[in-house]
């Protein structure tokens, strides 16, 4: 590592505590930048790794690099993920000392992907067998199954974790991985219900929807589109670019056969009645619940194995049991519907939770021969989190970073005062915060955040989160890390709501909104619907749901409590282990490759504890190394000690840095070790060794005989010459072709030019190999030489085929579809009607009411009639104009036109004269029909919001793309009777409609835009073609 220290200028220094001022946090975050801008993304502090997120692949992750760091003294290379592997690797098998890894950092940090380097470290350096190799891939392919079903798209993070993971790696007396274990904490099961705009629920999901084989999503009842489930629209984001969805379904697939599962079909069950349980929908009278499709209830429970109306009645009535009586009560619409998403979150957080286990199941040990083995433990779990609403989930994931850095501080200190013992170097003690009366504030019996929650969720009485915080004001309000909206001076008051409480945390203040917090907590299910699911014949369900549990009179603990039980487990297994770790940092929250945002950098440095921790390293030396180390790289100083030292190890070293001229209080000698104190002793040292490696290497030309150095040097002039007039008869030979080739270029081909022109050729051909067009838009090529032509035409369709080829392959049926409609409407109204430009950025959808909107009688009255469209319009009456809502509902076959409940008009494709609009940019047109046709009353003028689409659909449903009349002025209809009505357009600021003097339709069209014309070039390059 000392030989890096002569380019610290430019790419800073590799250890933090050779940092000069190591108390600047600007020196800090300067020294990351350095090295962050040379792609350097690790550096160490002492022991402790820190990792910078690149957003790029970076060429440090091959074979050859883990060879390099296999075996390796920690800090003889540079600072890298596979050396605190192997460390701990190395000290787990001399120490024979259980390890662990620590990996924390916040969502997007790359906490995922060092696990998984770690991972792929061990199976490529640990010996091998074939039963080692099963258990390497099943280590592995955890991975995916556990990112498919534990893991979802955030504002963060497209592939941000959702629980916390630790996991055991057992090694046998070989040092080859033979089993393992892995915990899961805290899984985010509320995501399964809700999702914030621009997230996505949990990866599983949309990978079975969009990799799912047709006849699998035939038998579960799912269609191929996200948007028809209500669990998955809710934050409106069903792709994600860096996302694929389909291939990552055929790797999770893999992966569970990997790892052994047989129990697919039930699996796959489970995640589809989930989606079907969020599209039950209720409606009722009296404020009784009830609900209105049986379809989903005929899915679900085939899917989870249930009776159907045994189920029905569980989602909308709640057992009481009074007096030893079991009593039935309905619920209201809200009750149903949390009733319903909480069985939801239930089934699918104990079917992770069963996940996990049937993982463990294929990882275990099975060797009884021997039952002891050596354990390296990856804990990759969430970082300190503040969000602009942070809630009761935040609430944990804080608690356990307090709980962690605590730990972390104490091991840190407890660490470096052993080694002090050791070396028989006076200790003295260091000054931190505690952050232990945090941890109390949180955690302590009776009297902490937790027991005053459990305590507000067990009492009787009408306890809600308002009373809670009233509760914590009165019990903990004198805290001086606890502050509330009614406890706060003026200041604080206008950046906090009176719902919620800022907790004062060793990272920073954090303000908690408490609405949720008792739910939460309590994370209920009805009695009722923990017996349907006992009942289940779903094999993976009848182990989720157990039958002791209905006769358990026992509350079951709350989240918070268990959540502190399971945190207490985990701080035991830290302890008994040896702890290395590994900071994570998001240098952006862009996700942009070479984007270094400060301000962002500094807040995950201050709630990483990292200026704490260097602090705390720093308190005494700043740089240690081995007797034997430190004098053999730095023995050429000193002529005493050069070139070889003969006596004991620590008498050379006190001779040389008594001759390097430490002072007293730079340094101290230990028993095997030297302590320097400052950077800046190492920083003069190194710069001295580096002056002195000059001298030496001259010095060392002298020491060869000059009679061998002549002759070696007259021998090697001779070679240098001879190449030299070679390389000069071949460039003339060279220079004199291409002359006597570009002389000859417009004869036929012969001995003169064949050269020339066949460098002509390559050098167009590189040229072209260089400028290929990028898409088929690109019209752009290079000009050929004159003899390669008709070559480079060929060349050029054949580009310009595998292009349209290319792009044609990755065109999805569904985009295909809406390419084909957004065509339609260009051949109809582009260059015709003035918003035609505003509609071509939006995407088209199959209808613009769900099945909700639409009054039920109306689908009775139509019958088998497939509904392809349907959009809400405004009809104009024919006499008097006036405006009346109705809805346009298009079938394979007519136009229906709706009021609430009736069916007012029916308009047959076949019946349908014609349909007129103006060339504006209002959404006016007019449905003709025969005017002889007795069930019809006249034309029908109609306006709708979405007219270009809405008239798109009706060209293509009723085959009439060219019976669209495109009017300028004005549109004449027939009123009825043999009388006409006339529709006047003039263009105006603002959409006004109103019956004119003259008794006309008058309609002044708002302006249009047309610059965003320009927008939909590149969304639909073809349609704009």
């Amino acid at each position: 590592m000392e030989s890096a220290l002569t380019a610290r200028d430019r790419v800073g220094v590799q250890d933090f505590v050779l940092l000069e001022n190591y108390t600047s946090e600007a020196a800090f975050i300067e020294n990351l930048r350095k090295r962050f801008k040379e792609n350097l993304i690790y550096t160490y502090i002492g022991s402790v790794l820190v990792s910078v997120n690149p957003y790029k692949e970076l060429e440090i992750y091959t074979k050859n690099h883990m060879e390099r760091y296999r075996g390796v003294n920690f800090y003889e290379v540079s600072p890298h993920i596979y050396a605190v592997a192997d460390n701990s690797y190395r000290s787990m098998r001399t120490e024979r000392k259980d390890q662990c890894i620590l990996i924390s950092g916040e969502s997007g940090a790359g906490k995922t992907e060092a696990s998984k380097k770690i991972l792929q470290y061990y199976a490529v350096t640990c010996p091998a067998s074939e039963q080692v190799q099963t258990v390497k891939d099943r280590l592995l392919q955890s991975n995916p199954v556990l990112e498919a079903f534990g893991n979802a798209k955030t504002l963060r993070n497209d592939n941000s974790s959702r629980f916390g993971k630790y996991m055991d790696i057992q090694f046998d007396f070989k040092g080859a991985p033979v089993g393992g274990h892995i915990i899961n904490y805290l899984l985010e099961k509320s995501r399964v219900v809700h999702q914030n705009h621009g997230e996505r629920n949990f990866h599983i999901f949309y990978q079975l929807i969009e990799g799912g084989e047709e006849d699998l999503l035939r038998r579960l009842g799912l269609e191929r589109n996200p948007q028809q489930y209500q669990y998955l629209v809710k934050g409106n984001c069903p792709k994600v670019s860096s996302i694929n969805d389909r291939s990552d379904w055929k790797v999770v697939r893999k992966a569970l056969t990997v790892i052994g599962f047989n129990e697919d079909e039930e699996l796959l069950n489970i995640i589809a009645s989930v989606l079907h349980l969020g599209n039950v929908q209720y409606g009722g009278e009296e404020g009784n619940a009830c609900i209105t499709s049986d379809t989903q209830i005929k899915y679900l429970a085939r899917l989870l194995g249930v009776n159907g109306t045994v189920l029905t009645e569980a989602l909308t009535h709640k057992k009481i049991i009074a007096k030893g009586e079991e009593l039935m009560s309905p619920l209201n619409l809200e009750q149903a519907s949390s009733a319903r998403d909480a069985l939801s979150k239930a089934v699918y957080g104990r079917t992770f939770t069963w996940l996990v286990n049937k993982i463990n199941a294929s990882l275990a040990y099975t060797d009884d021969s021997y039952k002891h083995y050596s354990v390296i433990g990856l804990l990759d779990i969430y970082g300190f989190e503040v969000f602009q609403h942070n809630s009761f989930e935040q609430f944990c994931i804080n608690y356990c970073n307090e709980k962690l850095q605590q730990l972390f501080i104490e091991l840190t200190l407890k660490s470096e005062q052993e080694e002090y013992e050791a070396e028989g170097i006076t200790w003295e003690p260091v000054q931190y915060f505690n952050n232990k009366i945090i941890c109390d504030l949180v955690e302590e019996k009776f009297k902490g955040i937790i027991s005053i929650l459990d305590e507000e969720c067990l009492r009787p009485g009408d306890a809600s989160d308002t009373t809670f915080l009233e509760k914590l004001e009165d019990t903990v309000g004198g805290h001086p890390h606890f502050v509330t909206h009614k406890l706060a001076d003026g200041k604080t008051r206008k950046v906090m709501g009176r719902d919620e409480f800022r907790l004062l945390h060793y990272a920073g203040e954090v303000n908690y909104n408490v609405n949720g917090f008792l739910d939460k907590n309590n994370d209920l299910l009805f009695r009722n619907l923990k017996e349907v699911m006992c009942m289940s014949e779903n094999k993976i369900l009848t182990q989720c749901f157990d039958r002791e549990e209905l006769s358990d009179k026992k509350r079951p603990d709350t989240a918070a409590t268990q959540f502190k039980a399971s945190l207490a487990k985990l701080m035991e297994i830290l302890m008994s282990k040896e702890p290395s770790y590994v900071r994570c940092i998001k240098p952006n929250d862009s996700k942009q490759a070479g984007r270094f945002d400060e301000v962002l950098i500094r807040h995950q440095v201050k709630y990483l504890g990292l200026m704490e921790n260097l602090r705390v390293r720093r308190a005494g030396f700043a740089y240690r190394r081995r007797y034997e180390v430190f004098l053999q790289r730095y023995k050429s100083l000193c002529p005493d000690t050069w070139p070889n030292w003969q006596g004991k190890l620590a008498d050379g070293v006190a001779t040389l840095v008594k001759h390097l001229g430490y002072k007293p209080e730079e340094y101290k000698l230990g028993r095997s070790k030297i302590f320097i104190r400052f950077p800046k002793t190492l920083f003069a040292t190194e710069d001295a060794l580096e002056t002195r490696k000059h001298s030496l290497a001259t010095k060392l030309q002298w020491y060869l005989h000059w009679d061998h150095s002549i002759a070696i040097q007259a021998w090697w002039r001779g070679i240098l010459a001879r190449r030299r007039a070679q390389r000069r008869r071949q460039a003339a030979d060279t220079i004199r072709r291409f002359i006597k080739g570009f002389i000859y270029r417009h004869k036929e081909r012969c001995p003169e030019n064949e050269y020339f022109l066949d460098y002509v050729r390559y050098s167009f051909l590189m040229k072209l190999h260089r400028n290929l067009p990028k898409n088929v838009l690109d019209k752009s090529w290079p000009t050929p030489p004159a003899a390669l032509t008709e070559a480079s035409e060929h060349l050029r369709k054949l580009c310009m085929q595998n292009m349209v080829w290319s792009y044609c392959k990755k065109i999805s049926p569904e985009w295909k579809h809406q390419m084909e409609q957004k065509m339609i409407a260009s051949e109809i109204f582009k260059d015709k009607k003035d918003n035609y430009p505003q509609s071509v950025p939006k995407l088209f959808v199959s209808t613009r009411l769900n099945g909700e909107d639409i009054n039920p009688k109306v689908l009775q009255a139509l019958g088998t009639e497939k509904m392809k469209y349907a959009v809400p319009v405004t009809k104009y009456d024919r006499k008097g104009y006036k405006a009346r809502p109705r809805q346009l509902l298009l079938t394979s076959s007519s136009a229906v036109i709706v009021e609430e409940a009736k069916l007012k008009q029916r308009i047959d494709y076949a019946a349908l004269k014609g349909i007129s609009v103006s060339s504006l940019s209002d959404g006016l047109f007019v449905l003709h029909v025969p005017s002889d046709d007795n069930k019809q009353k006249g034309d029908v003028v109609l306006q709708s919001d979405h007219v270009i689409e809405t008239l798109t659909k009706i060209a293509i449903c009723a085959d009439k793309i060219n019976s669209i009349n495109i009017n300028q002025g004005s549109i004449k209809f027939t009123v009825g009777q043999g009388k006409e009505g006339i529709i006047d357009f003039t263009p105006g600021s603002e959409l006004l409609v109103a019956k004119a003097k003259n008794g006309h339709l008058s309609v002044v069209s708002g302006l249009s835009h047309p610059q965003l014309h320009s927008v939909s070039l590149q969304r639909f390059p073809i349609v704009s073609k």
